[in-house]
């Protein structure tokens, strides 16, 4: 094999082959680095005498079903101009690694097709050798995604395991990539974040989160100029819930056996808006009949189609008086869950109005958190936390984009 085929095909240049040789399974190049251009690894000196040398195996890029395996002495040197004493470097491989750079260039693109068990039991390594070499591409490329152009982000944590073990995830909703995953939930999560933010002069305009008091003091600390947007998806998810405690709570102080019936089955006919009942399922007649033969139930159904109204406006000022009807007619109707969901929305009035400001919601943060658990499943879990929040960090991008 030529110097060139050697470069072009192994990625190896600057070495001389000694010899080849066949082995079991694969085959073996022995390569040696003159004399002339052995060099010391910190200054470059070439005033250097030689300590002797340690035999070193390489895994390279297979030839068909044949593994190939780099073999080379490589020299110790004492170096007479910096007095260190160091192996010399391997410009086809990295630092105390046994595989070479296009080796490592191979596993990557297999990994674009082929999960990591797939491509370690094809090339006959081991699945840890695998994640490492993709570790290391996602830690070179995603590790600290840039912050300097974010303006509006949405915050949220998603559950990865169970025993209430938590990660926070960041977005930058006009891009879709996510820039931060913090250990934990709240805003102790959040600390590192704020600390790159601060270093990055980021002018953050806009932030969406639930309605955790921990997300709301921790902006309130760090942004407190910002439009803080509580997320449309869940203020309707907490009136939801009041929903279900109404139908639960009627149902336990029904002493009318058809009152009864009627409340049993329709749990989510109540969340879905009237168009998009099932009409099939004959889901229109079921929750007319409860509405009928509950007049609380009828009234809190009202004040839910009501309420979506807040967000489908385009005028703060409209959504104001929206918001303020609604409230009125909650304490009107002296029903316990209104009520309390009307103290809610008169606590966090302004927060749930800034929608109309930037327009903004958590959605594309809800269903990266589906990609997530997806990921989650399709691998079986993670052993390695920040193997999993690298992966995290590079979901938006396509896998052979991590080559190059």
């Amino acid at each position: 094999m030529s110097a060139g085929l050697l470069y072009h095909i192994l990625g190896v240049r600057g070495y001389r082959l000694v010899r080849e040789k066949i082995v079991s399974g694969g085959m073996e190049f022995h390569i040696a680095l003159d004399r002339d251009k052995v060099c010391c690894p910190d200054c470059g000196s070439t005033n250097v005498w030689l300590k002797g040398s340690q035999e070193r195996k390489f895994r390279s890029i297979p030839f068909g079903r044949k593994t190939t395996t780099i073999v080379l002495d490589v020299p110790r040197v004492h170096c007479q101009a910096c007095h260190c004493k160091k192996q010399v470097s391997i410009s086809f491989a990295q630092p105390n690694k046994r595989y070479t750079r296009f080796f490592e260039r191979h596993v990557l693109d297999l990994l674009c097709s082929m999960t990591c068990q797939d491509v370690a039991k094809h090339l006959g390594v081991s699945w840890d050798t695998v994640r490492d070499i993709e570790k290391t591409s996602l830690k070179r490329h995603f590790s600290k995604p840039p912050l300097k152009d974010v303006t509006h982000i949405a915050i949220d944590e998603i559950a990865v395991q169970k025993g209430h073990k938590y990660l926070t995830i960041v977005m930058d909703l006009k891009s879709g990539r996510v820039i931060f995953v913090g250990d934990g939930k709240g805003g102790d999560a959040l600390i590192p974040f704020w600390k790159r933010l601060r270093r990055s002069r980021a002018k953050i305009i806009a932030v969406c989160t639930d309605m955790s008091p921990a997300y709301t003091k921790a902006v309130e600390t760090h942004l407190p100029d910002v439009f803080h947007v509580f997320d449309r998806f869940h203020v309707m998810k907490l009136f939801n819930e009041k929903m279900t405690e109404l139908r639960r709570r009627l149902y336990r102080e029904s002493t009318d056996k058809e009152q009864k019936a009627s409340l049993k089955g329709i749990r989510f006919s109540l969340l879905k808006r009237e168009e998009n009942l099932n009409v099939t399922k004959g889901e229109h007649q079921k929750l007319e009949k409860a509405l009928t033969l509950n007049a609380d139930l009828a009234v809190a159904y009202t004040l839910k189609e009501q309420l979506v109204e807040l967000w489908e406006t385009d005028d703060e000022d409209e959504a104001l008086q929206i918001m303020a009807e609604w409230i009125a007619d909650a304490e009107w109707s002296e029903i316990p869950e209104m009520l309390h969901f009307a103290n809610t929305l008169i606590n966090h009035c302004l927060k749930i109005i800034n929608y109309h400001y930037c327009q903004i919601t958590s959605g594309p943060l809800e269903g990266l958190n589906n990609k997530i658990k997806t990921l989650k499943r399709k691998s079986y879990g993670f052993r390695d936390q920040q193997y999993f929040k690298l992966k995290i960090l590079a979901i938006h991008k396509a896998r052979y984009e991590l080559v190059g």
